[in-house]
């Protein structure tokens, strides 16, 4: 009968991720954000959009980290309480761009992968177009590239889509609808896929923090864009995940995004998914985002 084999030395436990706040300035603004996971990880800029902030990245981050990426997640301008500036000019996407690569300097980066979601990868989108000596890899979440996003606004049934870019021109009346409780605005979110626990954050991270306003900040500076390094073509690795469940976002600009990239690029369609993809699919979400930087 053979002797029992000794089970070996018990491998080390890892470390628990640490969370560490940093804070910088550009301008007379301050900003923060979380940096977490393993300090010696490649790291991962993660960028949220409208109607939330930084824990709308809660559920990918830990898939994130058991990888071995290490995370930066920007509370950005407007959202930020020490980071929101009056007028629309203040919210132009090359200012946007900028509190992005002020960040990279602040963490003493030369360059990240770099990932959003909704307004956060439109911002992303301009960064590795025109910074692309500052992106190692991009993922795109939910928003297609900005050229292909404007042809498909007259090509396909974007445009419809996009009705409430419209009134989120109007001086007052989005503030009143967007921060009542109940009623339209919670209707309007449960309708776009939040669970009434994703609506009671943004009761409490956007209406009660008074984020509502610097959030449609971003919107009303639309009219002030001009076609260029935003719109170039994307020369850095690229995976663009899209929901085939997205109300705000359809399938032709979807499509048209791989013609804007000249680069190693990937579409995944994620089937059934509504816009909140970083919520409901953040295991899948993760991995995509994973294998994009690891490549």
């Amino acid at each position: 009968m053979a002797e029992p084999t000794s089970p070996g030395p018990t491998p080390p436990r890892p470390e628990p991720a640490t969370s560490r706040e940093i804070t910088f300035s550009r301008g007379r603004l301050t900003f923060r954000a979380i940096d977490s996971g393993p300090v010696d990880g490649a790291v991962v800029v993660l960028l949220h959009g409208f109607p939330q902030r930084t824990s709308s990245w809660n559920a990918v981050i830990p898939h994130l980290h058991a990888a071995g990426f290490r995370t930066l997640v920007l509370d950005q301008r407007g959202y930020c309480s020490t980071a929101r500036p009056s007028g629309r000019r203040a919210y132009r996407l090359s200012e946007l761009v900028g509190d992005v690569l002020a960040l990279l300097d602040s963490a003493n980066l030369p360059a990240a992968h770099v990932v959003g979601h909704d307004w956060g990868a439109a911002v992303a989108w301009a960064v590795a177009a025109g910074h692309p000596d500052r992106v190692l890899s991009l993922t795109a979440v939910s928003v297609p590239h900005l050229a292909a996003f404007r042809q498909a606004m007259f090509l396909s049934d974007q445009l419809l889509r996009s009705w409430y870019i419209g009134l989120f021109q109007l001086p007052w009346l989005p503030e009143r609808l967007l921060c009542s409780r109940g009623g339209l605005p919670d209707r309007a979110l449960a309708g776009m896929g939040m669970t009434p626990e994703m609506i009671a954050r943004y009761h409490g991270e956007m209406v009660a923090d008074g984020a509502v306003p610097g959030g449609l900040g971003w919107y009303r500076a639309l009219p002030l864009a001009s076609p260029g390094k935003a719109t170039a073509r994307v020369r850095v690795p690229t995976t663009f995940v899209w929901s085939d469940h997205d109300p705000a976002l359809g399938r032709g600009g979807a499509e048209r995004t791989a013609r804007f990239v000249d680069a190693d690029y990937r579409f995944v369609e994620m089937s059934g998914a509504s816009h909140w993809i970083p919520e409901e699919r953040p295991e899948e979400l993760a991995r995509e985002i994973a294998a994009r930087a690891g490549s």
